[in-house]
């Protein structure tokens, strides 16, 4: 059995995939699957993924569902993976062809009190994406990463498959199609650590198509998932800044809603009623940047 799973949530990413193909198939260790959950794509995915299947240079499985967004493809991922541990590698990203040979040497001998590792993520020219970890770290949360280690940047994530499944599902909610997917991230922060590897797992190239690109539309559009994320920001936030920081744009995605019920559904009431008059500013920032 193989012993992780690189999955992928796509949809319409036909012309990028094979990018990420090619350096799945340049592996230094093949002791993997790729998973890839079709996000209802209307493109020609389901044949390119065919077949390479049947060319079967790699272990690949495909799943299709309809439409949803990216945090409900994690969910079927999640469902579905049945290695020990799992990494998600976005359609539009690779990995360099040592990441899952560095992968599998972090992870030999890993304590129990670890939910896997945190790595690097860099961009094509080689430079790292935010800053590299503190190298005095030995164990850290993710959340702690940011909020107190000051480290800026994406970072890539590699999970134990049965403490993810430990935690609820990411939620859907009708006409939206995005929950930021660090809901569950901090849900594991507050059981488990993580082991730093500095070194990089991923290769990143945003796309002007993407959720990072076009995040104060993903925002507005999405009013629901944003304010169910920012719930428990407020809840688990380790400053006060980071914790009003969250109110402010609870708030705000509670106008965006329509829906004051979640103002009342944070365990800081006083704090998010303090928040009140910035959300409200903020709502309006996003209006007029989203016109």
């Amino acid at each position: 059995m193989k012993k992780i799973t690189v999955f992928t949530t796509t949809y319409n990413r036909a012309y990028l995939l094979p990018i990420l193909y090619e350096s799945l198939l340049k592996q230094s260790n093949k002791n993997f699957i790729w998973l890839i959950i079709d996000d209802g794509s209307t493109d020609n995915t389901r044949e390119i993924v065919k077949d390479w299947m049947t060319a079967g240079k790699i272990e690949i499985q495909y799943h299709y569902k309809e439409n949803g967004g990216m945090h409900t493809g994690h969910n079927e991922a999640y469902r579905l993976i049945n290695t020990e541990y799992n990494v998600c590698i976005d359609s539009d990203d690779f990995m360099p062809k040592n990441a899952i040979e560095i992968i599998l040497n972090s992870v030999k001998n890993l304590e129990e009190n670890f939910a896997g590792l945190v790595g690097l993520d860099a961009a094509k020219d080689g430079e790292i994406i935010g800053t590299r970890i503190p190298d005095k770290l030995h164990a850290v949360k993710l959340n702690e990463l940011y909020s107190i280690h000051q480290v800026r940047g994406d970072k890539k994530l590699v999970y134990r498959t049965e403490i993810v499944r430990k935690y609820p599902e990411y939620p859907e909610y009708p006409n939206e199609r995005f929950v930021p997917l660090d809901y569950l991230c901090l849900l594991i922060d507050q059981d488990y650590d993580l082991k730093p590897v500095n070194e990089v797992l991923c290769i990143v190239e945003y796309q002007d198509d993407g959720s990072t690109t076009n995040i104060l539309k993903q925002y507005r559009r999405h009013p629901n998932g944003f304010a169910f994320s920012r719930i428990s920001r407020i809840k688990h936030g380790k400053t006060f800044k980071e914790q009003f920081k969250n109110a402010v744009h609870l708030v705000s995605s509670a106008i965006f809603s329509k829906k004051v019920s979640w103002l009342f559904k944070s365990d800081k009431t006083l704090l998010v009623i303090a928040a009140i008059p910035f959300g409200c500013l903020l709502n309006v920032y996003v209006r007029l940047k989203t016109k």
